[in-house]
Order: structure tokens, then C-alpha cells, then sequence
């Protein structure tokens, strides 16, 4: 939990108030303990990146072993409760070297190798009053604005405050500011950085801090909206529109996504200009384990979009690539199967195309074009002592008139148990 001040909250007093709380009060500690719960999370990932053109380093390939312990107390009993949670993980290395680091797996040295084991502890005092609740210290944030990316080992980790209210039935307000970022493969906490993919912004482009504010209304049980608004300290702000919809059709489901995120710079504008509208969506319909998944992405304005380094970009198109340059346009069809349909429950597959178009090319005249293939296959035990154990295989094949050619397997073991 970092030591400093969130505008007029401290988070060492606020802690320190949510300890003395539950240790102090009789009735209070029993909720306190009593509802805490913990579980353990283990993911090994074997990575294989084989980039097929370009200069630089050609091959990326590493295996490593990750561990998550998620404690979460309860709250204690009155008006206004405290609790505490804390975040342990661990990162081990059981192959790397040879000049194939750089996965994302593990962190790499300046020597340019991979250290033996990564660590990281991360604590959350929060505070609940009725429906509505504020934490402040490590955070894995899932929203438009910012969107922790979870893919390898460790998970990628904000530290600041964020608030939480359901007051009002169907509606949910989000607000809070966040003010360091620890990468997955890393340990120490560092100022949130502009991304710089295909080198859309200037490099290096450091921030204090990231606002936000959003709500979410449930209109009916088939339709939902969603606003967000986002601003990184002196460099850009962001307006997100969101509609989710979902209807039963023929015996199967109908469902909708539409997004519109609208940026620009603010401030002093510190990475030059960004002018950005991000149009996407994706209608699908499942039916009998089947779904199918027709998706489009179009960038417009002077610039690509703008999003923070190590994060995953809100985009329908977003895999590999984010296909989010300048100008580009692009579109993708997906092919999910649930084997449960068949009589093997647990087990599915995913295929998807992407093919992006006519993105600016920085640095250049010309436009450039791009596709990528996936494919995924998934089983997880439905019983027994290995009961959400995982298995998932996957390939994605990237090519590009820009950007480096690549092709990519990834093998992923996963297993979470509660521990009480």
C-alpha cells in the first residue's frame, strides 16, 4: 500500500482506523473475521513468441509459474465498516535465457537475463457505509478507462482509491484516482506511462495520476448503458459510450455490444496531440453451444488511440494486436463451441480472424493493411479433488505491413482453491 495522500484521504490513517477497528471492538471482530474468506491461485504459463521478420531479437520464449493469495476480510459491525485485503504473489522462472526474455512472463535484467523469482505484496483498507464502499491501497481494475491486462503470470496492479456505490437500484456509480501501476512482470510500483504502440504518441510520456468516473444503469434485464469519462494528468481525457443488449431469439441468444470512446488532449497536453474516436461493437447469437461473433472497429481523428502502457485497450478487435492506429479500420468473426452440447462438459474451442485496413503509417505516406488468426482450446475438470483445474491451448498468427510478423503458442495450467 503505497504511503501517500489521496486528496484528503490518508491511506496510512485509513488503515490504521480499519486495524484498530476490528482489534478493538468485540462484536466488530467476529464479523470481521468471521466473513473474511481467502483463496490460492496458481497459473503456469509456457510462452513461445517467434517473430518472422524485422530486425531485433527473433525469438521469445519462456515458461514460468505463478502463485496469487487473495485475502479479503469482512467488515466491522455498526454504521460504517473496515476491513482490510491483501494481495501476495509470486512469480518463479522455470525457463528462460539465451536471449529469449521478453515475454512478459518474467522481468528482464539489464544483463538480459530473467531473475529466478519476482514478488509483490499489495494491501487494501476499505471502508463500506451502506451500499456504497471506497478502497484505497492495490486495485486489478476492470473498467473502460483502464483495464488491467491479466494474461501472463501476475496480474498488472493500480494503487490508489476507488469508490463504489449501488445506492440506487440498477444503477452503479464508479469514481476514484489512481497514481502508480506495477507491470505484470515486475515488482516495483512506477507512474503511469502513455502507450506508445507503433510510435502513435511520443515515448516515455509520464503521468501523476488517472481520474475517473463512471456509472452503469441496468434500463431492463436485456439492456444495459454504461458512461465513463477519464482524464490522465496533461495528456488526455476520454468520454466512453456504451450499450449492451441481449435477447432471446429462435431458442438461442442475441446480443449486443456497442462502444464510442472519445479522446483528446488536456492540460499541457505533454504527449502532443491526441484526437481520437474510437467506434467499435460486436452482435453475436448463441444458440445450442454454438455462438458466433461479427465484430468492427474504426478509428477516426488525427491520431490513434490512447490508452495506458501495459494495459488492455477496451476495444471489440483487441488480441494480439489492437489494431487502434491511426485511421484504421477493422473487422473480425469469431467461432465459439461448447462441448457441454455434445456431452463433453468443460471443454470448448475459438477460432477468430481480424483484418485491419488503410491505417496511417507513422512516419510514412502510405497506408498500411494487417490480419491475425486465433485459435483456443480450453478444458476444465468439472469434478473431483482437481475440480476448475485448466488446461488452454493457444495459437494466434500476427502479420503486418507495419508491424513486426509474428506467430505465437501459449500453453496455460491453471488451478484456484479456496482456502477458507
Amino acid at each position: 500500500m503505497p504511503i501517500a495522500s489521496y486528496r484528503a484521504i490518508s491511506p496510512v490513517h485509513l488503515l490504521s482506523l480499519a486495524i484498530s477497528t476490528a482489534l478493538l471492538a468485540p462484536a466488530a471482530h467476529a464479523d470481521f473475521v468471521a466473513d473474511s474468506k481467502a483463496s490460492l491461485t496458481t497459473t503456469n504459463i509456457y510462452l513461445n513468441r517467434d517473430f518472422r521478420e524485422g530486425d531485433g531479437q527473433n525469438k521469445r520464449e519462456e515458461w514460468g509459474q505463478g502463485f496469487i493469495l487473495n485475502v479479503q476480510s469482512g467488515y466491522t459491525d455498526g454504521n460504517v465498516g473496515f476491513g482490510l485485503d491483501a494481495l501476495g504473489m509470486l512469480g518463479l522462472k522455470l525457463d528462460s535465457g539465451g536471449g529469449r526474455t521478453g515475454t512478459g512472463l518474467l522481468p528482464t535484467r539489464e544483463s538480459g537475463g530473467a531473475p529466478d523469482d519476482f514478488s509483490r505484496l499489495g494491501m487494501t483498507a476499505k471502508v463500506k457505509i451502506s451500499n456504497t464502499e471506497l478502497r484505497y491501497g492495490t486495485h486489478v481494475p476492470d473498467l473502460p478507462v483502464v483495464k488491467a491486462s491479466d494474461s501472463r503470470l501476475l496480474p498488472q496492479v493500480f494503487e490508489g482509491g476507488l469508490l463504489t456505490s449501488t445506492e440506487i437500484e440498477g444503477l452503479t456509480f464508479t469514481g476514484g484516482r489512481l497514481d502508480k501501476v506495477t507491470d505484470r512482470a515486475s515488482s516495483n510500483s512506477e507512474e503511469l506511462v502513455l502507450n506508445n504502440r507503433n510510435r502513435r504518441f511520443a515515448a516515455g510520456i509520464t503521468a501523476d495520476y488517472l481520474d475517473l468516473l463512471g456509472v452503469d444503469y441496468q434500463f431492463n434485464p436485456n439492456i444495459k448503458g454504461r458512461y465513463f469519462h477519464a482524464e490522465l494528468d496533461d495528456i488526455y481525457r476520454q468520454n466512453f459510450f456504451n450499450l449492451l443488449a441481449n435477447y432471446p431469439m429462435g431458442g438461442g441468444t442475441l446480443a449486443a455490444d456497442m462502444r464510442l470512446m472519445l479522446s483528446d488532449d488536456t492540460g499541457q497536453a505533454n504527449a502532443g496531440k491526441i484526437d481520437n474516436r474510437a467506434l467499435n461493437g460486436v452482435v453475436s447469437f448463441a444458440h445450442s453451444g454454438h455462438k458466433l461473433s461479427l465484430a468492427y472497429q474504426k478509428m477516426s481523428g488525427d491520431t490513434g488511440y490512447a490508452y495506458i502502457d501495459g494495459s488492455d485497450p477496451y476495444l471489440v478487435n483487441d488480441s494480439a494486436n489492437d489494431y487502434a492506429n491511426p485511421d484504421e479500420k477493422s473487422w473480425s468473426a469469431r467461432y465459439d463451441y461448447n462441448f457441454a452440447s455434445f456431452g463433453l462438459p468443460g471443454l470448448s474451442v475459438l477460432a477468430r480472424y481480424i483484418k485491419g485496413s488503410d491505417a496511417e503509417i507513422i512516419g510514412s505516406s502510405e497506408r498500411g493493411s494487417e490480419w491475425e488468426h486465433n485459435f483456443e482450446a480450453k478444458y476444465v475438470v468439472q469434478s473431483g479433488p482437481a475440480k476448475n483445474l485448466f488446461v488452454r491451448l493457444r495459437n494466434a498468427n500476427l502479420r503486418s505491413d507495419f508491424a513486426r510478423d509474428s506467430d505465437e503458442y501459449r500453453v496455460v495450467i491453471g488451478y484456484s482453491r479456496p482456502i477458507w
